[in-house]
């Protein structure tokens, strides 16, 4: 089935090229979001029949002989959602809708004020109508899963949600390029911009005499533009799939977990672990809510390592950087020594960030076990909206700015700057934080696998000593994430 998806991807992907040169080969003009709004839908249902029709082939006669439809139907629950789920993204983010353009009119008035808050708004809303449909595709597969799968399995329905991860990563190689789509149109405009090619003497005469046509420099600046505002409404596409599969596929891992624990201490009577696993038994309930401080934490953490890095760099460029003869160009050197400043903060806050979560992974699964589930299942939850309203509000931001500068022509207007300062708060949110919730949620899951196989064959007294060396170690590199990565006081008297 996995090779299948990936065939299909491949073969979507080869054909949504043809038609996309069809289409629009020969347009000067088009909105650089069709094709790959095309490619996804297209992806989607070449998928769909490819889950039924291998399905058909591999398990005819499995259970009553129902079962390949039944298991077909579950995936596509999960496939439906990595189409369904960029849509809902555009409502937010694209160029060409409301809630974008809201921004821009929020900013025209209040300045840099109204812009964030009209941010905010749209990266709210998105995360409530998002995990609305990430809530009924999952219950349309817990449907299904109580249509007999209860005679083959102990957990239809979670076995269910992992499938529903399984469709959700069926488009996984698109859902690969329409993100990297993304950082492609961005960096391809930067470096159009960086490179001041319209100020070179005699250019429009060199390219002529050695490509053969003639530059059209103001129309390539307009068609960068506009393709980078695609694909920051595409990066912000990629991120709730993603983060979605990591959720939905820490449903069964915290079920593992669940079913390890119940193979030692049993599943009835007041010690049983399902009696455990309510809000009625406070370490379970204590659980839930030190998961979403934790995650919490980490969103201030990684924005601070952007915060200090970025002003770190900034007042290097202002004490160091001067433009060679009075040009447009900084010192090779100079600008080597700003990505160094950059690199540094970005592996220091890394640094801080994966031994925090590393310790208190640890920490939590010596508590107890019920207190550890409950802090997965809450990891999970906050994590996943969280990311979907951080990346949602930094692509609305991005796109506002991106309307002014493509559909207005009013770069350098006090509009833009309003614009341009709701884009530098959306990258670390769309950039940094909302990407990393990933990684977060399923390294805790499946370390958290671990920690705790490990921490119930400990004696009781063993495992709560552990539970508090390893919870001080974890509280040192929290405090280290942010007391040592502020921005230096005395410096900033300094430039006061």
């Amino acid at each position: 089935m996995r090779i299948g998806m990936i065939v299909t991807s491949a073969f979507s992907y080869w054909v949504n090229g043809l038609i996309s040169r069809g289409m629009y080969g020969a347009s000067k003009r088009f909105n650089f979001e069709h094709p790959l709004t095309m490619l996804i839908w297209l992806t989607s249902a070449v998928s769909i029949a490819m889950t039924y029709l291998l399905s058909r082939l591999l398990i005819p006669g499995l259970g009553d002989g129902t079962l390949w439809w039944k298991l077909s139907t579950i995936i596509t629950c999960g496939t439906i959602a990595g189409a369904l789920i960029p849509e809902l993204v555009k409502v937010f983010t694209s160029m060409n809708c409301a809630h974008v353009r809201e921004v821009l009119t929020a900013s025209r008035e209040g300045g840099a004020s109204l812009n964030i808050l009209s941010g905010l708004v749209a990266g709210n809303f998105s995360a409530y109508w998002m995990g609305m449909a990430i809530i009924a595709l999952m219950a349309g597969a817990y449907a299904v899963s109580t249509t007999g799968l209860s005679e083959l399995m102990a957990a239809p329905a979670i076995f269910a949600f992992g499938l529903v991860a399984f469709g959700f990563l069926g488009m996984g190689p698109v859902t690969i390029a329409v993100d990297s789509y993304g950082p492609v149109t961005d960096n391809a405009q930067s470096v159009y911009e960086l490179s001041t090619i319209e100020t070179l003497p005699g250019i429009r005469e060199d390219i002529k005499g050695e490509f053969g046509f003639e530059p059209d420099f103001e129309n390539a600046k307009a068609y960068l533009e506009e393709n980078d505002g695609a694909g920051n409404t595409f990066k912000a596409t990629a991120k709730p799939v993603l983060i979605g599969t990591a959720v939905v596929g820490a449903t069964t891992l915290i079920f593992s977990i669940i079913q390890l624990l119940s193979a030692k201490f049993g599943t009835v009577g007041p010690e049983g672990i399902y009696e455990g696993l309510s809000i009625m038994n406070p370490l379970f309930l204590l659980g839930l809510v030190t998961g979403g401080a934790v995650i919490y934490w980490f969103t201030g953490a990684s924005i601070q390592a952007v915060s200090t890095g970025a002003y770190s760099a900034v007042e290097f460029i202002k004490k160091n950087i001067k433009l060679e003869g009075g040009g447009e160009r900084a010192s090779v050197e100079d600008s080597k020594k700003v990505v160094e400043i950059c690199t540094r903060y970005a592996q220091k806050g890394m640094f801080n960030i994966f031994l925090a979560v590393f310790f208190a992974t640890l920490a939590f699964a010596c508590v107890n076990h019920y207190y550890f589930i409950g802090y997965l299942i809450s990891i999970a939850v906050f994590g996943l909206y969280q990311a979907i309203f951080m990346a949602d509000a930094g692509a609305a931001w991005d796109n506002a700015k991106k309307l002014v500068e493509t559909e207005l022509r009013m770069k350098g207007t006090p509009l833009h700057d309003a614009t341009v300062v709701g884009d530098t708060v959306g990258d670390p949110f769309k950039d940094t934080s909302s990407v990393a919730m990933n990684p977060i949620i399923k390294f805790t899951t499946l370390f958290g696998l671990l920690a705790v196989e490990l921490a119930i064959t400990l004696d009781p007294k063993m495992s709560r000593t552990l539970a508090v060396v390893f919870f001080l170690v974890s509280v040192v590199f929290v405090w280290r994430s942010f007391y040592c990565m502020r921005i230096p006081v005395d410096a900033a008297k300094r430039r006061g």
